[in-house]
């Protein structure tokens, strides 16, 4: 962190420009942010809330194609792996880590193109993507149980007016390479427009398994995507998409040892096939409001599975043998009817503008366990359904204060049911909503502070051996304070936001787990859901993007974060009060630079680091803290471009996940760490050509 703080400083003495007296040594302008999450499509600057939004160009430049590769652009923002890609987020320290059985009730939203994937993040790839919005605290009013902690939108590009065609190539370390296309225009007339895009990337992934003498955790991940865009008149718009999401990755990252070098008998499988259709109507053919109609389906079919004993048959005398694979077959769909007023329908004497939706879900899923140490296949079936109804205002009170006022109703309704017998329907009634004042003190300052509520609904334990008080968990709610500022400095040169927040959880949802000793097979581990009894989470979140000059750009994100549980005693017994919550690093930072060294030719330039974090709430193994260095070099010209990136060039090794349980048979099955390591140094090439 200190390094962190005199790297600031130093950049800060070195550049030109940024003192008062320089105001006016730089006239470049930031190019402006569109955040399309919120009800009506807002610059950022205008947004009162902390965003962050990571752009295409941004992306290229990691040389990214999977969310979990641009999430450390965010402040406070983490991930969990467990698989071959990231499923799991968490916001401000908040969000699950994992998942093996029904249910899943997530605290980090995660949505494509308007469809629902919360928990089901290995859909989160990158080609043509417009941008990715990561909002802060949370939705209660806009997205309700999915985002009590935060919402992750990913936007696909549109289809563009003129005709579009683009081929990418790809090749990079691990024998990894991809090509992708890109086709669009108008069909036939500037009323109907299209796109399709898709790419299909390999690799053989970061590790080889010395047993089987091969890589063990290729990836094979294909994108397709597909819109349709009819101005069917001046009033009416028709949206249409249809994308096909198929993840076919190997799973072999756990070792006795913690290294790279696996030696499974049986590696396991980590794939999502997800086929997406969506359709989104705007009328606007009412004078007082104009009507959005949103549908949305998805069907996932994911596997996750892997070999439980991370060894081979005859690694170790009396040692065991065994996988574990779970199957599930999920389908979403969401539906929306939205109203959003014009200038003609405000009210109050034209001070108040107003939003007014229904909102529902159906999601079911159907899951299959096979499991060396069960009789037969354990089946379950689970279904929910979400029914919302929310409204929103927004009143001007004077030229420079206004005020919003946010509420959202949510019924709650779940079936399940599983071949061991266990049955549960639960229901209740959900409410969320915000407050919030802002101020605008002149073109260039935006103030606001904001009450804001967030919930999750409750649930309960599937695993027959647990004991009946383990069962149930009640719905968490959340109170989020937040006061921020959002500027625009040096003739709109520079941009910043600053916001300081404190969240007030009750009724906390912690995943936790057990041990159950077997005496013919492995020391079970089951994993849970209970409650504390209270947590807070409070910090500070800043964010720069400063034009030095029309050749050189420097950006940055900053997080501080601390986060406890108060009168909370884990499954093992342990007083875990005032300790840190699971995956919630006290700092995280993101600091880079863009040098423009000609016409052509551009470097980029990025530092992250992240604190130490636990990796789970049921022990004490911890990651450690580290900084990873990436680099773009690009030449570009009118038809093509060409980039060389490097991702974590120095090397450094650092932890995705990490469990605390007895696996190794040569000592006895003792409890110990066990961590996944993230990725290590990628050096690729991109090549990029439009027609």
């Amino acid at each position: 962190m200190q390094q962190l703080l005199f790297l600031i400083a130093g950049l800060a003495a070195a550049v030109p420009g940024l003192s008062a007296e320089n105001e006016n040594a730089t006239k470049s302008l930031l190019e402006e942010i569109v955040v399309t999450a919120d009800y009506r499509h807002s610059s950022i600057n205008d947004l009162s809330t902390s965003v962050t939004v990571v752009s295409a160009e941004k992306i290229l430049g990691r040389g990214a194609r999977h969310l979990e590769e641009i999430l450390s652009m965010a402040s406070n923002v983490n991930f969990s792996s467990g698989g071959s890609r990231a499923r799991f987020y968490q916001v401000r320290g908040i969000g699950e880590r994992g998942q093996f059985a029904e249910p899943l009730n997530s605290s980090v939203g995660l949505i494509i193109d308007d469809v629902d994937f919360s928990g089901a993040g290995t859909a989160g790839t990158l080609f043509d993507v417009q941008q990715v919005e990561i909002l802060k605290g949370p939705q209660g009013t806009l997205y309700g149980a999915n985002a009590l902690a935060g919402l992750i939108n990913i936007k696909t590009r549109e289809p563009s007016r003129s005709n579009e065609y683009r081929l990418q190539l790809d090749a990079a370390n691990f024998n990894s390479r991809s090509i992708g296309v890109v086709l669009s225009g108008p069909l036939g007339s500037d009323a109907l427009l299209y796109r399709l895009a898709g790419q299909h990337y390999r690799s053989d992934g970061f590790s080889d398994n010395d047993y089987l003498g091969k890589p063990t955790n290729k990836r094979d991940e294909v994108t397709v995507r597909g819109k349709l865009r009819w101005h069917v008149s001046d009033e009416m718009q028709l949206d249409l998409h249809a994308s096909l999401i198929d993840i076919d990755n190997g799973y072999d990252v756990f070792t006795l040892d913690n290294t790279r070098d696996t030696i499974s008998d049986e590696p396991g499988r980590d794939a999502q096939k997800s086929n997406i259709l969506g359709g989104k109507f705007t009328w606007r053919g009412f004078d007082p409001f104009y009507m959005e109609v949103n549908l949305g389906r998805a069907d996932s079919d994911i596997i996750y599975g892997y070999d439980e004993d991370w060894t081979y048959v005859g690694y170790y005398p009396g040692g065991y043998s065994s996988t574990d694979y779970y199957l599930r077959d999920r389908e979403t769909t969401n539906a929306e009817i939205r109203l959003i007023s014009t200038e003609d329908a405000s009210i109050l004497g034209a001070s108040t503008d107003w939003v007014f939706g229904i909102y529902a879900l159906n999601q079911r899923v159907d899951l299959r366990r096979i499991y060396t140490w069960l009789s037969e296949d354990f089946l379950s079936d689970y279904q929910i359904d979400r029914y919302a109804v929310y409204g929103q205002t927004d009143t001007d009170l004077s030229d420079a204060w206004s005020i919003t006022v946010g509420l959202r109703y949510e019924r709650f309704k779940a079936d399940y049911a599983d071949s061991d017998g266990v049955g549960f329907s639960p229901d209740e009634d959900l409410i969320g909503g915000k407050i919030v004042i802002d101020y605008e003190m002149d073109e260039a300052n935006h103030y606001y502070f904001s009450i804001s509520r967030g919930y999750k609904s409750g649930g309960f334990n599937t695993d027959g051996s647990l004991d009946a008080d383990l069962r149930e968990y009640d719905s968490e709610s959340l109170w989020n304070y937040e006061a921020g500022l959002k500027s625009r400095w040096l003739d709109g040169s520079l941009r910043s936001q600053i916001a300081l927040f404190y969240m007030a959880r009750n009724d906390v949802q912690i995943s936790s787990s057990v041990l159950r000793v077997s005496d013919e097979g492995p020391t079970e581990f089951i994993d849970f859901v209970g409650n504390a009894a209270e947590g807070k989470n409070y910090g500070l979140e800043v964010e720069l993007d400063w034009a030095v000059t029309d050749d050189l750009t420097l950006f940055g994100t900053l997080g501080i974060l601390k986060s406890e549980y108060e009168d909370f005693v884990n499954s093992a017994g342990d007083d875990l009060s005032g300790r840190d919550q699971a995956h919630a690093p006290e700092y995280q930072f993101y600091i880079g630079g863009k040098w423009q060294i000609s016409e052509r030719l551009s470097i980029r330039v990025e530092l992250e680091g992240k604190d130490e974090f636990f990796f789970s709430d049921s022990h004490n193994e911890v990651s450690d803290a580290y900084e990873l260095l990436h680099a773009n070099i690009s030449y570009e010209t009118d038809a093509w471009r060409v980039a060389v990136w490097g991702r974590n060039l120095l090397d450094k090794d650092y932890f995705v996940r990490g469990f605390f349980f007895g696996n190794d048979p040569a000592k006895g099955y003792a409890a110990e760490g066990y961590t996944q390591l993230g990725e290590p140094l990628r050096v690729g090439m991109t090549f990029t050509m439009d027609f």
